[in-house]
């Protein structure tokens, strides 16, 4: 595709995402890493707004200046924001302003993309904007997981969306992981975000690594054994989270253990499905149970290499994690490793506002690979990283073992 198809394409999905929703659904806030359905809409519009228009189109003039200040998400040296805990009180603009919003921009970003001429510097923003939105058409369906799961009518996204397959998955397995002086990295094939860069050399001892996903019944193993009550299988952090938080079981199962809350309504657990809505504390309490550890990200990146996309993306309109196939590394659940988030040796942001796209959260973050079953599919590769902080569940999060001994 040319890059005025590449925009477009990623501009028609979060307003088909929208087309589900009520207006009334798109102005809840559940909690602060939650963002509203609207504000997404706009925020992305606002970037390509404040970070390409403003800066190469003379003649662009934008439609309300305050939305300047109500839709930067964290770029500080671009200006204040509105509090992130408060854009659930942003009952204006409405979603029809919003919409109109998007419209404006969209008009303009076409003209200077018809017109721009190949301008690199404008071209690589508009690579990074197409990218940033498909990110928050992650986030759009996560945060609205959970704005829909806090209701007590427990509504579903889509009651259309399949449920997961009841097929067995492969037997539990560690596998040799390959050791000592690895690349890893982004290549430089493509496009890659710049916490994925610079491509450098990394030393792994030797390991084995699981062979797919621990499952929702394995995990239902561990919370019948009381591993929830148990103190020694939990970082001091995170048996202290377990208790003031209440946890019991993952996010969106029932107390009985015998449902979860999913976009297509609350559902049976599907015990061959993987593990999924699980914090680092959880998924690192559970690998010591079980005898094992998290992988690192490098001994995940390595192990990932080469293998297919074997999961259920969001082009494919599958919500929800699946039984994989064997390996099963990328497309179901964004996986926990033991890695904290940090800079590449020779990590350079980028320059300017969009230097602090990245970098100045690689700190108390734990790394996550592979990406969802909401990921798109054009971010799945084995170098590509995001962060979480570690009592962070509402995203899809699991996670697979490694061990240190090579077998």
């Amino acid at each position: 595709m040319n890059m005025s198809e590449q925009y477009l394409a990623a501009r028609a999905v979060m307003p088909e995402l929208s087309s589900k929703l009520h207006p009334e659904d798109t102005v809840v806030q559940s909690m602060p890493d939650v963002s509203p359905s609207k504000w997404h809409l706009a925020h992305v519009t606002w970037f390509f707004e404040r970070f390409i228009l403003k800066v190469f189109d003379k003649s662009y003039w934008s439609i309300d200046d305050q939305y300047d200040y109500l839709f930067n998400s964290y770029y500080y040296t671009a200006g204040q924001m509105h509090a992130r805990p408060k854009r659930g009180l942003l009952s204006r603009p409405t979603l029809h302003q919003i919409m109109d919003y998007r419209a404006h921009v969209d008009a303009a970003m076409m003209s200077l993309i018809e017109s721009h001429g190949g301008n690199p510097d404008i071209t690589a923003r508009l690579i990074l904007g197409v990218n940033h939105e498909q990110q928050h058409q992650e986030l759009f369906l996560t945060d609205l997981k959970h704005v829909l799961s806090c209701n007590p009518l427990r509504p579903a996204y889509d009651p259309q969306l399949p449920a997961s397959s009841s097929v067995a998955p492969a037997d539990h397995a560690f596998i040799s992981g390959a050791n000592g002086i690895q690349q890893v990295g982004a290549s430089g094939n493509g496009f890659a975000f710049d916490n994925e860069t610079p491509r450098h050399d990394a030393l792994l001892h030797e390991h084995r690594i699981g062979n797919r996903l621990v499952t929702n019944g394995e995990y239902l193993e561990f919370v019948r054994d009381r591993g929830y009550e148990k103190p020694d299988l939990w970082l001091s952090d995170g048996w202290a989270t377990v208790n003031e938080q209440g946890w019991r079981q993952p996010l969106y199962w029932s107390e009985d253990l015998e449902s979860e809350f999913t976009l297509g309504g609350q559902r049976d657990i599907d015990l061959h499905a993987p593990v999924c809505h699980v914090s680092y504390y959880e998924a690192d309490a559970y690998a010591r149970w079980a005898g094992a550890r998290l992988p690192t990200e490098f001994e995940w990146e390595i192990a990932a290499s080469n293998k297919p996309l074997d999961g259920n993306l969001m082009e494919s309109g599958y919500l929800h994690p699946v039984v994989g196939n064997d390996e099963q590394f990328f497309g179901d659940v964004w996986e926990w490793t033991s890695s904290a988030y940090a800079p590449y040796p020779g990590f350079v942001p980028l320059d300017g506002s969009l230097g602090e796209y990245n970098g100045k959260f690689m700190c108390n973050q734990m790394t996550v690979r592979g990406g969802s079953c909401a990921t798109a599919q054009s971010h799945i590769r084995p170098s590509y990283r995001s962060f979480f902080y570690p009592d962070a569940r509402w995203q899809f999060l699991g996670f697979r073992l490694a061990k240190d001994d090579p077998g």
